[in-house]
């Protein structure tokens, strides 16, 4: 996998992050934007994969995205914001009180590809996917790290989400695949 490069500018991570508030204090309080305003640069109107990342005191308060661009990118952003905050299955849906001390992150995907072999994981630059049947987890490339897993943990963790044994990732019937992302 040649390595994924994304240059985003301070400028344009900027407005992704606003773009999220926005999206979530729109729906919060009815007033605001219904859609995203245009974005200034052409890279913020890619197609793009985008996941959604919202945590307070350091947890986990919901996660959503899209894989592969099914737009663009700050459409993107601003659909997996609303999708994280109110309709991750895991989570009641974001009140107005849990706004003050949201923290956000935002992962931009780079392109999806079967993983030739396990053992080339990196921590930190890869994500994962595993399927098998009609399981599939995914693990964005900065759990491990937050969680201090070597690459089998990883592994053993991304099956697990998957809703598979932790040593499916071993068994020729599992697909797995890698990716990387641009985190912020």
């Amino acid at each position: 996998m040649d390595s994924f490069h994304l240059s985003l500018s301070a400028e344009e991570q900027s407005y992704l992050k606003d773009l999220v508030r926005l999206a979530i204090a729109s729906q919060l309080t009815g007033r605001g934007p219904a859609t995203p305003p245009e974005p200034a640069t052409e890279l913020l109107k890619s197609e793009l994969g985008a996941f959604v990342t919202l945590k307070r005191g350091g947890n986990l308060r919901g996660c959503i995205g899209n894989l592969v661009g099914r737009g663009p990118l700050y459409q993107t952003v601003w659909n997996m914001a609303l999708a994280a905050a109110f309709q991750d299955p895991r989570f009641n849906p974001l009140t107005v009180a849990e706004m003050d001390g949201l923290e956000l992150e935002i992962s931009i995907m780079g392109p999806l590809e079967p993983c030739p072999d396990p053992q080339r994981v990196k921590i930190g630059r890869h994500g994962l996917i595993m399927r098998r049947g009609g399981n599939q987890g995914l693990l964005l490339p900065q759990v491990p790290v937050e969680w201090g897993w070597d690459r089998e943990q990883f592994l053993a963790q991304t099956c697990r989400k998957a809703g598979l044994p932790a040593n499916a990732w071993r068994e020729p019937e599992t697909e797995i695949f890698w990716f990387e992302a641009v985190v912020f």
